[in-house]
């Protein structure tokens, strides 16, 4: 009996929600189950805002437009490969969209990333992960993400045979 037949993914278009989608790529083909990923651009916290803000609503744009071509290109990728994937792009309150869409499309598990935020993600993305915990809509997976990733062959830290650091 499989009670995973339709998985949701959701991606904040930001550049830490390639492993989320990796992750509901893999599970999607573990459980034979149907994939959907949904992009959610929050436009929130653009709401109460008096001062001009045109160039950083401008910017964040820009990023988030950078980030969902990455983000289409690994979903493409797999496409192509035969996978079957629904992609969904909503702007509004992320937390009432995703649980409209999970009941919508009778989602079984939601893929979220873990929020290891700055502050400055915190406020555009805001705590709309902790909203659609507290709702419990289906079965939750979360994914883990480093805050930032480190590439060995430039680290300025070893380890010795003793188990101590030294900087190099």
């Amino acid at each position: 009996m499989n009670l995973i037949k339709h998985i949701l993914v959701v991606s904040w278009l930001t550049e830490y929600c390639n492993k989320t989608i990796e992750f509901g790529i893999s599970l999607s083909g573990k459980y034979k189950a149907e994939l959907s990923v949904i992009h959610v651009i929050d436009t929130t916290w653009l709401q109460g805002w008096n001062v001009p803000m045109m160039s950083m609503e401008q910017e964040h744009k820009n990023e988030m437009e950078k980030n969902k071509e990455e983000l289409h290109n690994i979903v493409s990728a797999e496409k192509k490969k035969g996978m079957m994937i629904k992609e969904f792009v909503s702007e509004g309150i992320p937390s009432e969209i995703i649980l409209k869409l999970i009941e919508e499309e009778s989602i079984d598990l939601l893929i979220l990333r873990s929020h290891q935020e700055s502050r400055m993600e915190r406020m555009l993305v805001g705590g709309n992960n902790d909203e659609i915990i507290k709702a419990m809509p289906c079965s939750i997976f979360l994914v883990k993400q480093e805050i930032c990733d480190v590439d060995l062959n430039k680290s300025t830290i070893s380890v010795n045979s003793t188990g101590g650091k030294k900087q190099k």
